[in-house]
């Protein structure tokens, strides 16, 4: 083992003297005074924030930090000593990468890495990442001796769903063996530093500040979030050196096994560090030592199939074929049937198939299912699905939704022999998979033929989602006797759990009531429990003592008290991935929202993310809250406290989207016409009291109204 810890050692050492002579040099040049910080996030330099609490702002923070770094060297034989050594190496690496955004710019510019991974993008992942679509993160650094074995090995992670990420020359080697590489392939390339391995460790440490609800300085805390509840690990390529190792080191201190593929022999550690030099089983070994159990779905289609492609992106020049509403009758349609109306597994393409030479067609998917325990409420829940499964073929881009689709192929894709019938096969498949609890028998049509595309949406889809609107509209939180909870998010977020209800969807904006009824047919021991809606202690606030009973129980007493309707009494948890956070601000008596894809900054003085660091992990802030898009119109939002007419300002793009449903609730609710054109945004302005001279020239509610605090 001394030979391991003398490498170690070696590394850390060499990366704080490197560190020290980058941050001395910067310091002469720059400043002390000089402001740095990595892009879009509230973390500061977030292993420092997290270890220490330090909130580094200026060059003049870092010189103690370096001191710090320092004091993690010692020396010693013990594993554990030089795991702290590791540690060092990470804090030396992330000094050594904010140094490079010292002065703006983007400097990696020239560089085929992305660098520091932002707020936004980590609270997009938590959704898939608990879900299980992303079941776990890996790191693959260094130069394969083979580029094909480093390709193999991505390339299954990519089947897999697994999110990698990419150091070194690696990153060329993947992409010239035609890895698809990028965010939404979930192959992400970081940069060609050893350093930039940190960027890979910040998102681990901002996952426990985040979802964990893990107190700035709290190492322990920290260290055992990042080792039970981030399912990552590393596995490097080639040679060893001292960084490399001393890298190694640190990934172990945070709880990430490393995977090498030279012989280490007695240096080994198992369950840490360990060599694999068959590369054939390379991913086996690294999810073995996480416990990363995969449920690989075998379909009869010619092309991969996993949520890695669900972001994939089909450029019209790139397209053989399009299904497109704009163009064509789309339609997608699940309906309950009786058993004995369907055969099971039939799949019928009705009209031409996409190899019959043209480059559009209409489409009508339409799916009859028949359960025992089938209910009308989870026909649109299958519906939504649609979206995910043809999105997860390679080579199929989907998006929208009903009668409003776009269907993109791939030339690579009906190169490889996609065609209709295969999009049956996923259809079919995944619905037995994933709905087998309510559903016995699946048929499946897939019609192209203009005429009977066109009866199918107009004597067949149309009325029935008219029928489901209406019951939709109908639904109040008033009109049913169950609320849902949903504690999908505390493989991240122990102490979080969302109460669901018809007028109050999950805060991730993918779990609404229809959505956690169906998900407690299929698994009524998973995370959607029923609340029988009894005991209301205060109608105003949505205080009922069976949602505490049911919080309290899901949290294990974390929460023991929530209300449904109040964003400044007991207001409920967040896990850190909700789409949208609204906030008080007191000057314009009002609220606004702000939702994770804005990254400019506020009338409250804070972005994003730093509104969003205020909340989150299963904390209650009263005056914050995180929420789902579609909340927003919604008759019960921050109905306590006024509710629709305080809302004074948000994004334009959230304003834009919400704008319809918004206007419409807020006619109903206050008789204003067009309220969304009351509402600021950042184009209009980002300052408080310009916000109040807009409010007032709109002559917006909420400065009529009484004192929100």
């Amino acid at each position: 083992m001394s030979v391991l810890t003398d490498l170690i050692y070696a590394g850390s050492n060499a990366v704080a003297g490197l560190t020290e002579g980058a941050v001395n040099d910067a310091i002469a040049k720059y400043g002390a005074d000089t402001k740095v910080a990595f892009p879009d996030t509230a973390y500061f330099f977030p292993t420092i924030y997290a270890a220490t609490g330090v909130k580094v702002s200026t060059l003049g923070d870092l010189p103690a930090c370096v001191g710090v770094l320092k004091s993690l060297i010692s020396n010693k034989p013990e594993l554990g000593d030089a795991l702290n050594a590791g540690l060092a190496t990470a804090v030396g690496a992330e000094i050594i990468e904010g140094l490079k955004y010292v002065g703006g710019g983007d400097p990696y510019a020239e560089d085929s890495g992305i660098g520091f991974v932002p707020d936004p993008i980590i609270r997009s992942l938590g959704v898939p990442l608990v879900t299980g679509d992303i079941p776990g993160v890996a790191v693959v650094l260094g130069k394969a001796d083979d580029p094909a074995d480093a390709v193999n090995v991505i390339k299954d992670y990519q089947s897999k769903g697994i999110l990698t990420f990419l150091i070194g020359d690696v990153i060329e080697q993947a992409a010239e063996g035609g890895v698809k590489l990028g965010l939404e392939f979930r192959v992400v390339p970081l940069g060609h530093d050893m350093t930039a391995v940190i960027h890979v460790v910040t998102v681990a440490i901002r996952a426990a500040l985040i979802f964990g609800s893990v107190q700035p300085g709290d190492l322990s805390a920290l260290l055992t979030y990042t080792k039970e509840r981030v399912p990552a690990y590393v596995n490097t390529f080639g040679a060893l050196n001292e960084v490399v190792v001393s890298a190694g080191a640190g990934a172990i201190a945070l709880g990430f096994p490393v995977v090498v593929d030279v012989d280490l022999g007695e240096n080994q550690v198992p369950g840490a560090l360990e060599s694999v030099t068959d590369h054939a089983q390379t991913v086996k070994k690294s999810l073995e030592l996480r416990n990363i159990k995969i449920k690989v779905k075998e379909l009869p289609i010619p092309v991969a199939f996993a949520s890695a492609f669900e972001g994939e992106i089909i450029r019209k020049k790139d397209m053989k074929v399009e299904f497109y509403s704009g163009k064509n009758v789309t339609a997608e349609l699940v309906k309950m049937r009786e058993a004995d109306e369907i055969e099971d597994h039939r799949i019928v393409v009705d009209g031409p198939d996409i190899d019959s030479g043209a480059t559009e067609y209409p489409l009508g998917t339409f799916i009859e299912v028949a359960g025992a325990k089938m209910q009308p409420d989870f026909e649109s829940v299958i519906e939504r699905h649609i979206h995910a499964w043809f999105n997860y073929m390679e080579g199929v881009m989907h998006t929208g939704q009903r009668n409003q689709v776009r269907i993109r192929v791939s030339n690579d894709a009906f190169d490889k022999g996609l065609r209709l019938k295969h999009f049956g096969e996923v259809l079919y498949a995944m619905i037995m998979d994933e709905f087998d609890a309510v559903v016995d028998k699946c048929q499946v049509t897939l019609i192209t033929d203009p005429a009977k595309a066109e009866h199918m949406l107009k004597e067949v889809a149309m009325p029935v989602y008219s029928q489901r609107d209406d019951r939709l509209a109908s639904m109040t939180d008033e009109s049913v006797d169950t609320f849902y909870t949903c504690t999908m998010c505390q493989s991240f977020a122990p102490a979080h759990c969302c109460v669901v209800t018809p007028e109050r969807l999950g805060l991730c904006g993918a779990v609404s009531w229809l959505d956690a009824k169906a998900t407690n047919q299929l698994n009524p021991t998973g995370p959607c429990r029923p609340i029988e809606k009894t005991g209301c202690t205060d109608e105003r606030t949505g205080a009922y003592t069976t949602v505490n009973e049911a919080v309290a129980a899901a949290t294990q007493g974390a929460v023991d008290t929530v209300t449904l309707y109040s964003i400044l009494e007991d207001p409920m948890t967040s896990c850190g991935c909700f789409e949208c956070i609204c906030g008080i601000i007191p000057e314009a008596n009002g609220l606004i929202i702000c939702n994770r894809e804005y990254s400019g900054m506020t009338p409250t003085g804070m972005t994003f993310g730093e509104l969003a660091s205020m909340t989150g992990g299963g904390v209650q802030t009263p005056g914050f809250m995180g929420h789902g898009r579609h909340f927003i119109a919604s008759k019960k939002f921050a109905k306590a406290e006024g509710g629709l007419e305080r809302i004074v300002w948000m994004p334009k793009e959230l304003k834009d989207d919400v704008a319809e449903r918004l206007n419409k609730s807020a006619k109903e609710l206050f008789g204003v016409d067009n309220f969304a054109d009351m509402i600021a945004d950042e184009t209009i302005t980002t300052d408080s009291m310009e916000l109040v001279d807009f409010l007032t020239e709109k002559g917006h509610p909420a400065l009529g109204m009484d004192p929100i605090m």
